[in-house]
């Protein structure tokens, strides 16, 4: 196997130059990186992760710490997160921690404190003064997704917004019974996404001059089969009945729907259902969604992370504001004359 030597003598540049060609440098020029990469595939050279761990005084290995790995968005993130590791030359060491507190101390007064990863990206997790602190005393650059950090640069999006956007859709079709499926208290502990959008749901209904009624709520565990059952409540009710449903999350949607059609109602002619996400199967669904783009959102974390860790004395600029967006399908249409 080719060494950097002769990688070097080859495109013409000392063995250093190379070392930091192939470990993405930024001091490199595009010019330079490129004959060096060519000669190094020319000479099928390959980058000793060891070495340049040595050398570099990183382990091109970044963790990422999800409190669910079974459900689509956060997995969605993730698919995300790896693609843009790779394309950067970056593993990813994966810590689920849908466990106790005792999990979620370990990990990160053990595991990620040890020298094995350059940096942490953090997934709907509202991490805590204190864990925040023992990463950056390490120099670990963080990045978070979910909603805002004190002293992190992290990814939000606006949750009672997105809610408010979904409410809205359903009013201007000229809906005025419009019921809400949101999060259960245990889901509410970080970022306190389930209130921000029950509170865009009610702030739209209030602007339409609409009351919020309490027994138009129904709380779920963000999965079909919790929408499924939430859905049975208020849309089984024998008076009262919603025209249409709001759910905080396309699962709990598409549980909606298969609640309805269950009930005897038709979808969208006897009750509206909009959802928040752009799952897989929304489009099979026909659902109506807010689609916030996940697997770009773990994209993008990656993109600020790289920022990172490049040596710069530049101030880093403030994340940007997640984007999401109204998708109309099948699933809504004008309330039942």
């Amino acid at each position: 196997m080719a060494g950097i030597e002769e990688v070097a003598r080859l495109a013409g540049v000392s063995t250093a130059t190379v070392s930091r060609a192939l470990s993405g440098n930024v001091h490199v020029s595009p010019a330079t990186r490129s004959k060096v990469e060519a000669a190094a595939l020319e000479l099928d050279y390959v980058v000793s992760s060891n070495a340049s761990s040595l050398a570099s005084g990183r382990t091109r290995n970044i963790a990422v710490v999800v409190p669910f790995l079974a459900r689509w968005f956060f997995s969605s993130v993730l698919e995300g997160v790896q693609s843009a590791l790779l394309r950067h030359g970056y593993d990813l060491t994966l810590y689920n921690l849908s466990g106790d507190a005792d999990e979620r101390h370990s990990v990160f007064e053990h595991f990620l404190l040890r020298q094995r990863v350059d940096a942490v990206i953090a997934i709907s997790l509202e991490l805590t003064e204190a864990e925040v602190k023992r990463l950056h005393t390490l120099a670990k650059p963080l990045v978070g997704i979910g909603g805002p950090i004190s002293g992190v640069r992290t990814l939000s999006i606006d949750d009672t917004l997105i809610a408010r956007l979904a409410t809205e859709h359903l009013i201007s079709l000229g809906h005025t019974e419009i019921a809400h499926i949101g999060g259960s208290p245990e889901f509410d502990l970080d970022f306190h996404m389930s209130t921000n959008r029950r509170l865009g749901y009610e702030s739209a209904l209030e602007a339409a001059g609409l009351a919020a009624d309490p027994a138009s709520f129904a709380p779920a565990d963000f999965t079909i089969h919790g929408g499924y059952h939430a859905a049975k409540q208020l849309l089984g009710a024998p008076q009262g009945r919603p025209t249409a449903v709001f759910a905080s999350s396309d699962e709990m949607a598409i549980g909606a729907i298969l609640a309805a059609r269950d009930l005897g109602l038709v979808v969208p002619r006897d009750v509206s259902i909009v959802g928040v996400d752009d799952h897989d199967l929304s489009d099979f669904f026909g659902l109506t969604t807010v689609a916030q783009f996940p697997r770009g959102q773990g994209e993008m974390a990656v993109e600020i992370l790289m920022e990172e860790l490049k040596p710069t004395t530049e101030a880093a600029p403030a994340a940007p504001a997640l984007p999401y967006e109204l998708i109309v399908r099948s699933s809504t249409a004008v309330p039942p004359a």
